[in-house]
């Protein structure tokens, strides 16, 4: 990913962050020798530098992924800036917008009671604290049965590079300009950028 050094994310801490409040991810991978990517969500494990997922049985990726450099990117929130918030004419719009890209290479989750703990922290993971729906308490041979039409991974981590594009590269007048123009718009990934660009205001023009 083109990252210029004042929009680089360098603490590990935010892109981990990142990659778990939007883990619904884009896998790119060769399939036939052409690029393939699917939309799935990918669950951390930081302790062990991994990230689990795993394919629909029917979707060829899965067989010839086995020990591919992959890149999997974590799409965070992003909104268009209008060169008319601007306090010149003399400026172009541009896109403001975070993500993070992890590459590393895939292997095949071949151990059933591996593959059901995945399952159990994804379900974990993205059901409310009040769900009335467990994982534990569904009938075992019924999760081994339903695991048998999905192909589970993982991802060693080898490379993560994260962006902030929040306009760091402008002054803080106009930086301010923007997040006003930003809160009045509806939609979360506006207010979620706005905020976000609030938190850097700290940060001084790059020359």
């Amino acid at each position: 990913m083109y990252i210029p050094k004042h929009f680089m994310i360098k603490d590990e801490e935010e892109a981990y962050n990142i990659i778990k409040e939007h883990s619904f991810a884009t896998l790119f991978s060769q399939h036939n020798g052409e690029p393939f990517a699917t939309h799935l969500p990918l669950i951390l494990n930081r302790e062990e530098g991994l990230l689990y997922g795993h394919f629909a049985r029917p979707n060829p990726q899965w067989r010839d992924i086995e020990d591919q450099n992959v890149l999997a990117v974590f799409h965070g929130p992003h909104a268009y800036i209008s060169s008319s918030w601007y306090e010149t004419t003399k400026s172009v719009p541009t896109w403001s917008y975070v993500a993070v890209h992890v590459t590393g290479r895939v292997k095949i989750v071949e151990n059933e009671e591996e593959l059901i703990g995945y399952l159990h922290d994804l379900v974990q993971a993205y059901e409310e604290p009040d769900s009335s729906y467990n994982l534990e308490e569904i009938d075992p041979s019924f999760i081994s049965g339903m695991s048998k039409g999905i192909v589970g991974f993982k991802i060693n981590i080898d490379k993560m590079e994260g962006k902030y594009k929040l306009s760091q590269n402008h002054s803080s007048e106009r930086r301010k300009r923007v997040i006003d123009q930003l809160e009045q718009i509806p939609g979360e990934d506006a207010k979620q950028i706005a905020k976000l660009m609030k938190e850097n205001l700290g940060n001084k023009k790059v020359k």
